[in-house]
Formats: C-alpha cells, sequence, structure tokens
C-alpha cells in the first residue's frame, strides 16, 4: 500500500502535529516560578519564628535590663524549699572518758570483784606452750595461807594479810611444777610479801603425780607479784633428784608455767575493763536518748 499527496503528514509545519520543544520550555518555566514561591514561602516562615521567639525575650525580660536572654525567671525565697522542722545535732564539749585500766581492777580488792576460783588461774586440764604439753595435777585452795608453804613463807604470807592461796602441779616428762597464788587485800601488800619472801610454796602432789621436792631436795624456787596477787612456783623431778643449772627442762616448765600465771592475772583485769567500759558507754547511751 502506498500513500499519495492526501497521506498524513509529521512535518513541523503540519498543524496537527503538537510542538514538542514549545511544551518542554513551558514546563521548565512553570518549575523555576514554583521553587521560587516554595523558597519565598520559607523566608517568609523563618521571619515570622524570629519575630515571635523575640517578642517573647522581650517579654521575658521586661522591666529588668540585666535579664538577658534567659526565658526563666530566677528563684525567689519564696521559691525555696522549706527548712527542716528536725533540730541541728548537738555535740558535747565534754571530752569522753578515756577507758579503763586493766590495772586498776587487780591492785584493790574494792574493784576487783570477780569470783576468785581455782579455774579460773588455771582452766582446763592441760598447759600448751610451744610444742611443750603440761598436764595439770592436783588442785588445792584455802583460806590459812600458810598451810600450802614451806619454811618461812607462811609466817610471810600471814603477817602481810594472805586472804587465800590456790595452787595446781603440772607434769612433763618427769619435770613437776606447783604454782600458788597468794590473794591479797591490795597491790603494796602482795609486792612486800615477794620482798620478804623465804622458803617457797609447797609442792602438791596426788592423783598420779608422787611427792616431790620435799625432804631437803634441791629444786627451782621463784615468787613474784603482779596487781594484789603473788605467785610462787616450785618445780624439780617426780623421781627426787637435786635440780642443777644445767636442767634446763626443769627451768623452762617453771617458765611456762609462770608466764601462764602472770597472764591469767592480767586478763583478768582486762575481762574487768572491757565490762566497766561497756556499761560506762551504755549509760552514755542511755542518757542521749532520755
Amino acid at each position: 500500500m502506498s500513500f499519495g499527496h492526501g497521506g498524513p503528514s509529521w512535518g513541523p509545519r503540519d498543524s496537527g502535529t503538537p510542538d514538542w520543544a514549545a511544551l518542554a520550555e513551558e514546563s521548565a518555566a512553570k518549575s523555576r516560578r514554583r521553587k521560587w514561591l516554595l523558597i519565598g514561602g520559607g523566608v517568609l516562615a523563618t521571619a515570622a519564628v524570629a519575630a515571635i521567639v523575640a517578642t517573647a525575650v522581650v517579654s521575658a525580660g521586661k522591666g529588668d535590663p540585666e535579664a538577658g536572654a534567659s526565658a526563666s525567671p530566677l528563684p525567689g525565697p519564696a521559691d525555696l524549699p522549706p527548712e527542716s522542722a528536725d533540730p541541728a545535732p548537738s555535740f558535747s564539749s565534754v571530752a569522753p572518758a578515756p577507758p579503763p585500766d586493766p590495772m586498776d581492777f587487780i591492785t584493790d580488792e574494792k574493784k576487783d570483784k570477780q569470783p576468785i576460783t581455782v579455774d579460773g588461774f588455771f582452766p582446763g586440764k592441760k598447759l600448751t606452750s610451744g610444742d611443750r604439753v603440761h598436764l595439770k595435777g592436783p588442785t588445792a585452795r584455802t583460806t590459812r595461807c600458810a598451810e600450802g608453804t614451806q619454811g618461812a613463807l607462811g609466817a610471810v604470807l600471814t603477817r602481810n594479810g594472805c586472804d587465800q592461796l590456790i595452787r595446781a602441779t603440772y607434769t612433763r616428762d618427769g619435770v613437776a611444777v606447783t604454782v600458788g597464788v597468794a590473794v591479797f587485800g591490795t597491790e603494796a601488800q602482795a609486792k612486800k610479801a615477794v620482798e620478804e619472801s623465804a622458803g617457797g610454796v609447797a609442792s602438791l602432789s596426788g592423783g598420779g603425780v608422787p611427792v616431790f621436792c620435799r625432804a631437803g631436795v634441791v629444786c627451782r624456787r621463784t615468787a613474784n607479784s603482779y596487781g594484789r596477787y603473788a605467785y610462787f612456783s616450785v618445780g624439780g623431778f617426780t623421781g627426787g633428784t637435786n635440780v642443777t643449772k644445767d636442767d634446763r627442762a626443769v627451768f623452762t616448765a617453771g617458765d611456762d608455767l609462770t608466764n601462764f600465771t602472770f597472764h591469767q592475772i592480767r586478763h583478768r583485769g582486762e575481762v574487768q575493763a572491757s565490762a566497766a567500759a561497756s556499761a560506762a558507754a551504755s549509760a552514755a547511751a542511755s542518757a542521749a536518748t532520755a
């Protein structure tokens, strides 16, 4: 099939054909106008917001030239929280009393109120000192102090006002030591008894411990005091052999027992001082809360 002069024509001069270039130019012009309208509207909106903010700032600072740009006024006295109704803590200007001295409780019978017993000075069934174990044997307690002594010590104790004498014997590997604690009313009496001491405490046998340090056998004797207590020892061999300065086993056993006795007397004072301090603290606490 062929087309003659009466067929359709797609040339640019044909009035029935759209002008695509003109349409494109018109669309671009409309886009540019819309863009400028949007930009102009944004500028106007920004200016309006700035004007509102400026008005708020001026209103907040009105009447106060130093207000600056602060949007919130500082709190006044009426805005502060009310003061607490609780009273302020108070502190005493009086310094607390110093803790009691344990020595005060073992130098005078008026303060030394803890019961005096054999187990209080010689507790348990044995004494361990390092790797040495001394087994406790017989014990005794008497208010007739001279009965537990030998030689002139009985008269010395009686003359200085001895109230009672407590004894205990310990043994280890053929060595026996008897320690005696003489109780006096004051520290001065105990010291004087030691200064005047002669003879010694009598060895205490029984309960499987044979008689020792009697009938002229040479033994080691010691005498010391602490507080209102004087303590004495006599030590030797259970077989009746005389003690010499080279018999270290006897000296070591005697030192173990006398050191232990000293610590027991001191512990007696510490216990009573601690109890007195606790009582004073409880009384002070009660007075503070009354």
